[in-house]
């Protein structure tokens, strides 16, 4: 087996495009999209409130949260712009989450993009991004238990359901769900 090159590893400044999107890391600059996809109702009601109230807030949340990983792993929070009309409509990645073992991946998007298969096409790359590209053995998601349209993309995904887990700091049980 051959090592890649070094110039072909990825690493966090890649970015990856799909039939429809381009998929590319978060930076500081989309601090004004996150402050409007954190606190949409449905974020807030099922992934949850990152307390996140100004623009400088989201800035702060995309300095401590994401950018660190980004660097340490290379892959994280990526966010989901069309091809088409180069539209910003939502982000997804792959998180180090305290209180799991294996990393999870997550998506949103604003919900006047849903449901036109843009979370499955963006989540199958970067699932294929962390297994493939990174060698990831396994994936995780979670997902609350009344969020029906994410618990079937994660199983289109491949994931099934393992167990419900409460993250630390969190009251709200989530459904738990891993690559085989």
């Amino acid at each position: 087996m051959s090592l890649k090159n070094q110039a072909d590893q990825p690493n966090a400044n890649s970015v990856y495009e799909t039939e429809r999107l381009i998929i590319r890391p978060v930076s500081v600059e989309d601090r004004a999209f996150f402050f409007e996809l954190y606190n949409r109702p449905k974020f807030i009601q099922y992934i949850g409130d990152r307390h996140i109230k100004t623009i400088d807030d989201a800035e702060n949340y995309i300095k401590n949260r994401f950018l660190p990983q980004l660097e340490k792993t290379g892959f994280g929070n990526y966010l989901v712009v069309t091809k088409d009309t180069n539209e910003k409509i939502g982000a997804v990645g792959i998180f180090e989450r305290e209180g799991l073992d294996i990393l999870d991946i997550g998506f949103s998007l604003l919900e006047e993009f849903e449901g036109k298969g843009y979370a499955y096409e963006a989540a199958l790359k970067v699932k294929s991004i962390g297994m493939d590209d990174f060698g990831l053995k396994k994936i995780s998601a979670i997902t609350s238990k009344n969020n029906f349209s994410s618990q079937n993309l994660i199983k289109k995904l491949g994931l099934t359901f393992k167990n419900h887990v409460t993250l630390p700091n969190e009251d709200e049980e989530l459904m738990y769900f891993e690559t085989e």
